[in-house]
């Protein structure tokens, strides 16, 4: 019905299609019209006043068979669907399994480097932004038809290994660390920052040892590896327990033999400048600090690294966009190296290479920091959470089934929920009475509201074959769910281009509480069989749009709560 409508503004205005598209609204008040055109920008080529230019634009268009009325308000044309045909057209359209989905990425790659955990530090609650809206991000380049490269960046190579392995063998043990996994790793590591206070000579050993590693020692290689594996595994539960997975574990250490061509690259294109013996690129001229390239002692540092990742990942993929999931803080860091990229000839660096930042993260409103000992490790809170919501069923449905996972979807959920809700850049905290509220703005209480319509079509023995009678379902509250749903696809899109999942997780909102209205308005188990057909397949297509708008978030729908 759209795709009508614009077809007949163009041929009114002579305006291109994708102006038309992109200038066309949908009126918050429904008494405006299913859809609105403004006329202010034909008022530059035309000459007029833009509400005589609306006139004008009305004349023209006159009786069309899929208009009900139009109206002009000012610069406006509202324009009223013919409901009846748009019911028909929204079952048509939305009543497949692909809806939202489309074509638009076929034959392009997007990467997407997210979650990326320093090795041997701990997976805070701090980690779980990066890593459920890269997921996020994943599902929706996905649904438009995008190859997507999931690549966990890891943070495993650098001078703090140095460091790791001096406190290793100055205060550790193999048994402890085996033992007691990250949170051992991170004591050694705290402890050498608090020793290296006292006797800086231990910053010179840990030099040394990285020095080692970048050259190869036997060594110093295995315990690093040892490190490696030991975060790893404790990483990949906390994933599982996420539901997320990744294509690539490729760390910084991946790049280290690639570091020598991007110095080479440099040095050649005349970009490469000596400053107090490190290596640097200036930057000056963009009103950035230097990007440093090499250390003194001729080692490379993460920059370096993030420079051969891009150059090796374009070669690879060929990717139409490099997208990286990180905190705001480091929007310097990438500034600087996507210039560096740009400087070295790379004209696709301008358009391709993108910085998502977010904002931070806490619980009850106190900061988290890896430093100080305040941590609290992204497992425990989503165990947490898990164990919350089974304390919930247990006292509020004791008999349900598969309570287990059931309370890991809900718990889970109401997590993933309650960090995407909210644009990306805003700052997140984690209250437990909020984010596992049934009733309010949360995952639980989408979840449950898909749980209520699978109940619904589960006591009707829905057939979704049955014939249905558009003019059962013409009332206010049908016609409303059904508009918010015929928005999905134009959700999906708009997250892409925004990088924003709470587009999604807001639009999943709207539609929980829609259908609520007409559930409370329209009652759908009735005798009359044209009615109940009608409404019951209202509420098929809700349940539908509410689990595949969840699971572009990372959240599943259990079908009983």
């Amino acid at each position: 019905m759209k795709a009508k409508l614009i077809d007949i503004i163009a041929k009114a205005t002579e305006l291109d299609k994708d102006m038309v598209a992109g200038l066309l609204e949908i009126p918050k008040n429904p008494e405006m019209g299913d859809y609105a055109f403004p006329c202010f920008q034909l008022a530059k080529t035309l000459h007029k006043a833009p509400p005589l230019i609306a006139n004008d634009v009305a004349a023209q268009i006159g009786d069309v068979d899929i208009l009900e009325k139009l109206e002009v308000k000012g610069a406006y044309i509202n324009f009223f669907i013919k409901k009846e045909m748009f019911v028909k057209a929204m079952l048509e359209t939305a009543d497949v399994e692909n809806f939202g989905s489309s074509n638009k990425g076929e034959g392009k790659t997007i990467c997407i480097d997210y979650s990326s955990p320093n090795v041997a530090k701990n997976f805070h609650v701090g980690h779980l932004r990066t890593t459920i809206i890269g997921n996020s991000l994943y599902k929706i380049y996905s649904k438009l038809g995008y190859k997507v490269e999931r690549i966990n960046h890891l943070g495993d190579w650098g001078t703090q290994f140095g460091k790791l392995i001096v406190a290793y063998k100055t205060w550790g043990n193999k048994e402890d660390v085996e033992r007691d996994g990250v949170a051992e790793l991170m004591r050694l590591y705290v402890k050498f920052h608090e020793e290296a206070d006292k006797d800086d000579s231990l910053n010179d050993d840990a030099r040394h040892w990285f020095s080692e590693m970048e050259q190869g020692n036997e060594e110093a290689l295995a315990i690093w590896q040892w490190f490696v594996d030991i975060s790893l595994k404790e990483y990949k539960g906390t994933y599982e327990l996420l539901g997320m997975d990744f294509d690539h574990f490729m760390g910084e250490s991946f790049y280290r033999d690639k570091t020598g061509d991007v110095v080479d690259r440099l040095e050649n294109a005349g970009l490469l400048k000596e400053s107090e013996g490190a290596k640097i690129v200036d930057l000056e001229e963009y009103n950035m600090a230097p990007c440093l390239i090499m250390k003194k002692d001729g080692s490379t540092i993460y920059a370096t690294r993030d420079l051969a990742a891009i150059l090796y990942r374009k070669g690879r993929w060929n990717f139409e966009k490099c997208l990286y999931v990180t905190g705001q803080e480091q929007k310097l860091h990438f500034a600087q190296v996507f210039k560096v990229i740009e400087l070295l000839g790379n004209e696709w660096a301008k358009d391709s290479l993108v910085h998502i930042p977010y904002g931070l993260v806490s619980l009850e409103g106190a900061k988290l920091s890896t430093r100080s000992g305040n941590i609290i490790y992204a497992e425990d809170i989503l165990k947490e959470a898990i164990d919350k919501v089974k304390e919930i069923i247990v006292t509020k449905n004791p008999d349900l089934a598969n309570k287990d996972d059931v309370a890991r979807n809900v718990g889970v959920g109401a997590i993933i929920f309650n960090d995407l809700y909210n644009q990306r850049i805003k700052d997140v905290s984690f209250k437990w009475d909020k984010v596992l509220n049934f009733d309010g703005e949360t995952g639980p209480y989408v979840q449950y509201t898909y749980c209520r319509c699978a109940s619904i079509l589960r006591n009707a023995n829905y057939d979704s074959n049955a014939n249905i009678n558009c003019s059962q379902i013409l009332d206010e509250p049908a016609i409303a769910l059904l508009k918010d749903i015929n928005r999905f696809p134009t959700v999906v899109e708009d997250a892409a281009e925004r990088y924003e999942p709470s587009v999604v997780a807001r639009f999943a909102m709207d539609v929980a509480q829609s259908f609520s209205r007409f559930y409370n308005a329209d009652k759908v188990l009735v005798d009359d069989e044209d009615i109940r057909n009608a409404r019951l397949k209202l509420v098929a297509l809700t349940a539908d749009t509410l689990k595949n708008s969840l699971a572009l978030l990372g959240i599943d729908c259990p079908e009983q709560m």
